[in-house]
């Protein structure tokens, strides 16, 4: 007896690692409904955009690529297939009835707090497939649920968990209450929320078990984790970091990202107590002007920033710094600017993301005066741009000569070569069998590439 072919699912993801996640536990919700993941956007029975709202003219690259799909969609058609569509992720919390009016191909549209509904969701759009097309509208879904989404979702299959790597996020915490006046972020992601400690636990005990080496925990403040424990107290970051540390088979722990007003005491503990705890630490600072800080509605100043950094530090003396930087904010002068170089060469970055400041609606920057030229923030950027690149080169460098401790993950490019991370995120390539992949081995630095570490193998002394 001939068993139905499973449907294929293509996901395209758009923006940070926490939409990379929702998209993981979005194929984990289908799977049970017959959705198998594939590679190839052709072969899809079901497409879904994993949209991000953070980039300029994200809205616009949404629509380009329902264009597109439109066609391959009318061609399915034209062969007897079909193609269903779904837009998900913060674009669509923004914009869901705009998307479903101007989009009539599309047959989903939910934000990030409701995937967990998407079976559901699905079964309403395959009956509406069989309406009359003047009647067939878009099943649209933008609230913030009561229920938690992370209760109701099926956990990934070990195998499909380590197919994905040996690496995983895993998302604790959501939402945003800062409000910096240059972001979208809590009004697509909604207020800040906290997954319980238990859920945290028994989901990262299910990837340890897996094969999982390392866990990245993720969050739009992933530092103002404040999730109940089984006796209804609060747990920190710091906390949980301990908690973590106790599974059996993980032995790596990163987090991102952070804000400079959550980095309290106690985990600033636990990467001195913790070697567990990578010493890389991505805090976005943004710029280094108290004046532009202040109009960011970031609630800390520059010295504030480098206090901070300075006991981080001596908590951890090797630990390594990542930092998003904004340029051209309104009303940033000359001065400002020069506010935020200082401020990167006080820090001195391991890795740093920039951008122009650009304006999105319904945020306060974007009714701010003085607002900057597009070349001014271009020659900027550049400068800026320059400086931390300098400094990404020369912390490379500062690593050659150093045994670090490698996680090897992968095949390399060339034959006999094989890939990891360092603790510092930096890709690091040297000469080995594929029996180094899946453990963490010591690796002697003996150069640098542009955007990687060569390494070479240290033996063990002989005994």
């Amino acid at each position: 007896m001939n068993q139905l072919q499973p449907k294929k699912l293509y996901i395209k993801t758009y923006g940070c690692q926490m939409n990379v996640y929702d998209s993981d536990r979005m194929a984990d919700a289908l799977a049970p409904h017959g959705y198998m993941p594939t590679q190839e956007i052709a072969d899809a029975d079901l497409v879904l955009l994993n949209t991000c709202h953070i980039r300029e003219k994200a809205s616009e690259k949404v629509f380009s690529e329902l264009g597109r799909l439109k066609e391959l969609q009318t061609e399915k058609r034209a062969t007897g297939g079909d193609l269903m569509i779904g837009v998900a992720g913060c674009v669509a919390q923004a914009e869901g009835e705009e998307i479903a009016r101007r989009a009539p191909m599309v047959d989903m549209v939910f934000g990030p707090q409701a995937y967990h509904r998407l079976p559901d969701m699905l079964a309403k759009a395959e009956a509406n497939r069989h309406m009359h097309p003047a009647l067939k509208r878009a099943v649209v879904d933008t609230d913030f649920p009561e229920e938690d989404k992370f209760a109701h979702l099926p956990a990934a299959r070990k195998d499909v968990t380590i197919s994905r790597g040996l690496t995983a996020f895993l998302t604790v915490q959501e939402g945003c209450d800062k409000f910096c006046s240059f972001c979208v972020v809590p009004y697509t992601r909604g207020a800040e929320v906290s997954r319980p400690v238990a859920q945290v636990l028994e989901e990262a005990r299910r990837l340890a078990d897996a094969g999982v080496k390392e866990i990245t925990l993720l969050g739009q403040n992933v530092n103002a984790y404040h999730g109940e424990d089984a006796s209804g107290r609060a747990v920190g970051l710091g906390e949980l970091a301990y908690l973590l540390a106790e599974i059996p088979g993980l032995e790596r722990l990163r987090y991102t990202t952070s804000h400079p007003r959550d980095m309290d005491e106690g985990l600033i503990a636990a990467h001195r107590d913790l070697p567990f705890l990578m010493p890389y630490l991505h805090l976005p600072v943004q710029s280094g002007s108290d004046r532009i800080l202040k109009a960011m509605n970031r609630k800390h100043t520059a010295a504030e920033y480098l206090r901070l950094v300075e006991r981080i530090k001596t908590a951890r003396p090797d630990m390594a710094m990542s930092g998003d930087f904004i340029v051209g904010f309104p009303g940033e002068t000359d001065s400002d600017f020069e506010d935020t170089l200082t401020i990167i060469r006080e820090t001195g970055y391991a890795s740093a993301y920039s951008f122009k400041y650009s304006t999105r609606p319904g945020t306060p920057g974007a009714n701010l005066p003085d607002q900057v030229e597009e070349a001014v923030k271009t020659e900027r950027l550049a400068r800026l741009q320059e400086l931390v690149n300098q400094q990404t080169t020369d912390f490379h460098a500062s690593c050659v000569g150093k045994t670090l401790p490698v996680l090897i993950e992968r095949k390399g490019r060339m034959p006999g070569q094989v890939g990891g991370r360092s603790p510092y995120l930096q890709a690091v390539h040297l000469e080995g069998s594929t029996d180094l992949i899946g453990a963490i081995h010591e690796v002697e630095i003996i150069g640098t590439s542009t955007n990687s570490l060569v390494g070479r193998l240290r033996q063990a002394a002989a005994a």
